[in-house]
This record gives structure tokens, sequence and C-alpha cells, in this order.
């Protein structure tokens, strides 16, 4: 079954539906949600993307990005994709939301309306091997360190989610 992307103008509001794949290779701009959780000593968690995913396989990333479905608040579809990744329910609030644009390679591109989530997790993972290769929680410290010394190791977007989640905190 194809996956379709909620397209939409920089006011959220909606202009139809595209299958995902053709929205990267476009570079249409589309809804998107980004979860970031934290352990209780402030560390974060990053997911390894699982290595069968058309862009950006194995490269690091925040513990959730994904899309809504049609008629599914941004909240709802965050949750249904700790579920449907990690294999969690956590409790999450949004942040904030903003636009960008990301050059993930071929010929692919992340044109997203992104609403950003935060909460916590001290519990184990059910992880989803079709999506997920593992996941770490890191010190925010050792993870700039990390994104200065491999940045290839890092998905495109989530370098430009993570600074502007520094904006915001």
């Amino acid at each position: 079954m194809e996956e379709l992307v909620v397209l939409v103008n920089s006011e959220d509001k909606v202009l139809g539906l595209m299958e995902k794949q053709q929205a990267h290779i476009n570079g249409l701009l589309h809804r998107a949600f980004s979860v970031f959780l934290f352990n209780n000593k402030g560390e974060m968690l990053l997911q390894k993307r699982a290595s069968g995913k058309y862009h950006s396989p194995l490269k690091w990333t925040n513990a959730v990005c994904s899309h809504p479905k049609n008629g599914e608040t941004y909240l709802e579809g965050a949750k249904r994709r700790l579920m449907e990744e990690l294999g969690i329910e956590a409790k999450i609030s949004e942040k904030f939301n903003f636009i960008y644009k990301a050059d993930v390679g071929n010929g692919l591109w992340e044109h997203e309306l992104d609403h950003v989530f935060v909460g916590t997790f001290e519990d184990d993972f059910n992880l989803n091997k079709d999506e997920v290769e593992e996941v770490r929680y890191i010190s925010m410290e050792d993870l700039d360190k990390e994104m200065i010394k491999q940045p290839e190791h890092f998905t495109e977007w989530f370098k430009i989610i993570l600074e502007e989640y520094k904006h915001h905190f």
C-alpha cells in the first residue's frame, strides 16, 4: 500500500495528498513531526535508521521522525510512530514547529512543516527492525562532539532540527 503525505502551504492549509517518495523527489512542502526523547539523566535518545530505508539508511537521527496520515493530528501521528518504530508509549508534548528543506541525497528532498515533540522515556524498547537498526542515549555534549567529528553519520534533517531545538531551549 502506498504511503501518502499531506501537502500543505506555509500556514498548514492542506493542498492535497501525494505518494511519499514522489513528494520527496519533487521537494514539496508536507506535514511532518519529530520526537525528541530524553532519559532521567538528560541524555537524548538516538535511533539508527534500518538498512532497508529508501533514503538515509544506517544514519543516526532523533527518536522518531515521520508524517501524520490524512485526518490524523500531529500528536496522534507521533504517538503512532513511537509504537510502530520503537514499540513504546511515552508522554510527549509539542514544543514548536518550523519549516525546513534538506537535500537527503539521490535526488530526494525533505521539505517539511515539522512539529517537534519532546518527552522522557526510561523503559525497554521493542524495536521494529524494518524501521530501526538500534537505539542509544547520548549526552548533548557528546552528541555535539560526534556531529562535528562525523557529520556524515547523521541524517541531514536531524542536523537542522537539532539546531532549531537548541534555539528554543
